[in-house]
């Protein structure tokens, strides 16, 4: 018989427990937690699924379901158990309210997406009908020393089936307009399962404007139908451009031509806005992240973008085949004045060379087709025409749209590397807009790395490679914020500049210029960048700006006399009223520099003449993950 004994203590949780350790997203971004509870009522076996979003804060949020329900105990046992494995306890299939299954296959895995609407309040109201009776209560993360507890329970009669759940919304309104296309874009249509938001029923993603069809199967044994897809021909605009995956009928992570390492085409290109690639599946579910937000990584997974990769590029090349001719009409006619008086020769070659650069390069642009074009003509009836007209015909897809910006005293490998550069800098500047604002991003991991590793954005004085770690003042560092800066908070420190990450969030860069003293030769640190990047939507107060101040008269104490320190402080947004310039030191070798992101990016547009604007139909339509991935491919 076994033996019981009193517990001297449970465990004991901290305030707002679960809300900290549930997934960031979730919590903080409505259309994830929104999304999480309709995937719930697809668990459920419901096939309506109702949410009413209010006008204003104080008034209250509901999703109703026709779905199986819970019982008391169910609840207690489910509801109620963090880090719930419903594959453990439930397994793969729904189960419909009649007791009927189907191959409709569970979206949950560890119960996350249930406490969804913590999203908008730390407590909210559960009804629930199973097996004849109605239980009420409300979920609460208020009670001190408990994750969650329930209060308020009570159990009735009745006749009714689903759950209806409640909450008075305190924060992280959701805009009606956006949930509407966020969750029609994110499950398949499915005649089975309606959505309605705010008694408007949505009309689920359906793929039309379809062009290929194709049933394949990876090296792992996982099998998919890849669908390719003409958006001109598509009944509705999609919001979401590249390759997608739909795993049962729901989107894993969101579209994208970079899948992993692989870049299949850019973003900005006619061919990459016009079509669509979307991967269906009911046999990823094991590849899937928990929270959905994309795939493991694993060899599988790479297998299945390997799969993918080969479909993609041969859907291009019969694309491209496909449109040669319209591409001949377009091209002939925007150099019709050019071409009105070319031999039969000159003619027969722009056809040649049109077929030639479609079929082998068929991401390229019409502009970088005319301008190839274009260069025939006038080649024609040179000496060395037919020779560079061979040339011509090989050129690879980088030289020829490298042709659109040569200058005379330029080769197309001296433009390229130019334009590259200029490129790679807009692409990082608008990167930082986009993800700057995006609260679902890690900072930690992208948008801090991604602007310390370009410091040309402070300034042109720091575009260079003088800027480096320094061991003393490594040293000093480690010392002044007692910690290692090596894999700090698991992020590995083999590139330059170092980064500090703090308890609230932020980080810390700081690098420095040296030179050799010429009355001793010993090596010195002359010069001293500090860049302290905020979390999203963080306000700069006095006390960030104090506590630059302090890094630099730390600085100055441990040994740094003679150094001149520049200290940028990134944040959001600015309190009103504070003063963004302050010098420090007796001889005034410190300065401090509080600015936001935005007026971080639009100060670097300017440096680069305006270029942004110029450009904007290249940069407006991509994502910014996508930029920040073509960004670091090339770092």
């Amino acid at each position: 018989m076994a033996v019981t004994k009193d517990y001297l203590c449970g465990t004991l949780f901290e305030d707002n427990y679960l809300i900290r350790s549930l997934n960031n997203c979730i919590i903080t971004q409505p259309d994830v937690a929104l999304t999480e509870l309709v995937a719930n009522a697809w668990d459920a076996g419901a096939t309506e699924v109702k949410i009413f979003i209010p006008e204003k804060c104080g008034q209250v949020l509901t999703v109703e379901d026709n779905g199986i329900g819970l019982t008391k105990e169910e609840f207690h046992n489910r509801w109620m158990k963090l880090s719930y494995n419903r594959l453990i306890h439930q397994g793969k299939k729904v189960l419909f309210p009649n007791g009927e299954t189907s191959s409709r296959i569970a979206y949950g895995r560890n119960g996350v997406g249930r406490h969804g609407l913590l999203c908008f309040n730390d407590e909210y109201q559960v009804i629930t009908h199973k097996a004849g009776s109605e239980l009420s209560l409300t979920v609460s993360t208020k009670i001190p020393g408990q994750a969650i507890a329930i209060i308020d329970e009570q159990t009735t009669p009745s006749k009714n089936q689903g759950t209806i759940l409640k909450v008075v919304v305190e924060r992280n309104l959701p805009n009606v307009k956006h949930i509407r296309e966020i969750i029609s874009s994110r499950f398949l249509h499915d005649p089975q399962f309606i959505i309605e938001v705010n008694r408007k029923r949505l009309t689920l993603d359906q793929l039309d404007g379809l062009l290929d069809t194709t049933e394949l199967t990876t090296k792992d044994g996982y099998k998919i139908t890849a669908t390719f897809i003409d958006a001109i021909k598509k009944s509705r605009k999609s919001i979401y451009q590249g390759i997608a995956f739909w795993q049962g009928g729901r989107l894993v992570g969101s579209p994208s031509w970079i899948l992993g390492n692989t870049y299949y085409v850019d973003g900005r290109t006619a061919i990459a806005k016009r079509y669509t690639v979307v991967i269906q599946s009911k046999d990823l579910e094991d590849l899937v992240k928990e929270d959905w937000s994309g795939f493991k990584d694993t060899k599988e997974t790479c297998h299945l973008y390997e799969t993918v990769k080969e479909y993609v590029i041969s859907m291009f090349e019969k694309v491209a085949k496909a449109n040669i001719e319209e591409t001949k009409i377009a091209v002939k006619k925007e150099l019709k004045s050019k071409l009105k008086n070319a031999t039969p020769l000159a003619l027969y070659e722009v056809d040649e060379i049109i077929e030639s650069i479609t079929i082998s390069t068929p991401t390229a642009n019409k502009e970088s087709i005319s301008l190839a074009v274009e260069a025939i003509v006038n080649l024609e009836s040179s000496k060395n025409g037919q020779e560079l007209l061979a040339k011509l015909s090989n050129l690879s897809e980088e030289d020829i749209i490298g042709l659109n910006s040569l200058l005379e005293k330029w080769s197309v490998k001296d433009a390229l590397t130019v334009l590259s550069e200029i490129d790679r800098r807009l692409s990082v500047i608008e990167a930082i807009r986009k993800l700057s604002k995006d609260k679902s991003v890690d900072e930690l991991h992208i948008l801090h790395p991604l602007v310390t590793e370009s410091r040309w954005l402070f300034g042109p004085e720091y575009d260079t490679p003088e800027y480096t770690s320094n061991r003393q003042l490594q040293t000093v560092v480690k010392k002044l914020f007692k910690k290692s800066l090596d894999n700090t908070n698991d992020i590995k420190i083999n590139k330059r500049p170092d980064i500090v990450v703090l308890a609230d969030g932020s980080s810390i860069s700081v690098t420095g210029t040296e030179d050799v003293t010429k009355d001793s030769n010993m090596v010195i640190v002359n010069k001293v960048l500090i860049i302290e990047l905020k979390r999203g939507g963080f306000e700069i107060t006095s006390n960030e700006r104090n506590q630059a101040q302090n890094y630099i008269e730390s600085l100055l104490a441990l040994g740094f006399e003679s150094s001149t320190f520049n200290a940028f402080v990134v944040g959001d947004s600015i309190v009103k009223g504070l003063q963004k310039t302050a010098s420090i030191g007796d001889n005034k070798q410190g300065h401090i520099f509080v600015t936001t992101f935005d007026q971080l990016v639009d100060t670097a547009e300017k440096r680069m003449f305006g270029l942004r604007k110029k450009l904007s139909i290249m940069y407006d339509d991509v994502p910014g993950m996508d930029l920040y991935k073509q960004t670091k491919l090339r770092l």
